[in-house]
């Protein structure tokens, strides 16, 4: 099974160190989260700093929130990063769920589902090369693959779900292996229920902070403050995998699901846990 870096968005000057120790390495791809009020780092920007710096791993939004941003520039920021960094773009998309977010944004919380849902014909007509409408015409450039990015959707309830058979490529569950199962088992039968070929992608998330007691704490104080809107951080913060041990676990545990990838989350800042979780599996 493919693993993955998930990054710390605490200090995007750290992140160049973080992508090329993983460039390295056995690592397939590198992930980055999404915020828009928070100290964290555009995604699609940083992420196009460490495709430039990179050659082989893949890049990957996890998840981008598409209804904060407009729909023909979000195609043509994409299809340019896919076609630079040679098709190693993967598009996590995900309609977040911070109120915070979508007033700085200027867009409605409550309807932003039915805003992803209008985002993705057009994002797949534009990569297409098709215009955008009746007094607009095609917005390039072409993306390195022939109808755009891979696009996996983030999510748990039935609508999220069934966009991965409707729209998308694959799944990303931020979810531990007990309840990972029934989300993978809901996607791959909505995925046969669309008549779709072939079988979605399955991508795990799994926090992780392995090193010393302060690494650990940095890692803990990070992710507690990131969830501290959800009213259950300490629950969040609790399931951080914080050995070797726990981490070659949930690889095997993710690997019974059927799952592709698993993507270890990192909130500390320090770089060496690249290595240590490449020697822990």
């Amino acid at each position: 099974m493919n693993v993955g870096i998930g990054l710390p968005i605490s200090d995007p000057a750290t992140l160049l160190t973080w992508a090329r120790r993983a460039e390295d390495g056995s690592f397939t791809t590198l992930g980055l989260l999404d915020r828009l009020v928070y100290d964290n780092p555009e995604p699609l920007i940083a992420l196009a700093v460490l495709a430039g710096a990179t050659s082989r791993v893949r890049v990957q939004t996890e998840v981008l929130l598409a209804p904060l941003r407009d729909t023909a520039l979000l195609a043509k920021q994409t299809a340019t990063l896919d076609r630079m960094s040679g098709g190693r773009l993967v598009l996590g998309l995900g309609v977040g769920g911070r109120a915070d977010d979508h007033e700085a944004a200027g867009v409605d919380l409550h309807t932003r589902g039915r805003r992803l849902n209008g985002q993705l014909p057009l994002l797949r007509r534009l990569w297409s090369g098709e215009p955008y409408g009746a007094d607009a015409g095609p917005i390039g450039p072409a993306p390195a693959r022939p109808g755009g990015p891979e696009i996996l959707f983030g999510g748990f309830k039935p609508m999220a779900l069934e966009r991965v058979a409707r729209w998308g490529d694959g799944f990303l569950a931020a979810a531990p292996p007990s309840w990972a199962g029934g989300l993978f088992d809901t996607v791959r039968e909505q995925w046969r229920a669309h008549g779709r070929e072939g079988a979605p992608r399955l991508v795990a998330q799994a926090n992780v902070a392995l090193g010393p007691q302060p690494v650990v704490d940095d890692a803990r104080a990070a992710m507690h403050a990131y969830y501290a809107f959800t009213g259950m951080p300490d629950r969040m913060v609790s399931g951080m995998l914080t050995t070797p041990q726990a981490v070659r676990d949930t690889v095997t545990a993710y690997a019974d699901l059927g799952a592709d990838e698993v993507m270890f989350y990192c909130y500390g800042l320090d770089p060496d846990q690249v290595d240590r979780i490449a020697e822990a599996l």
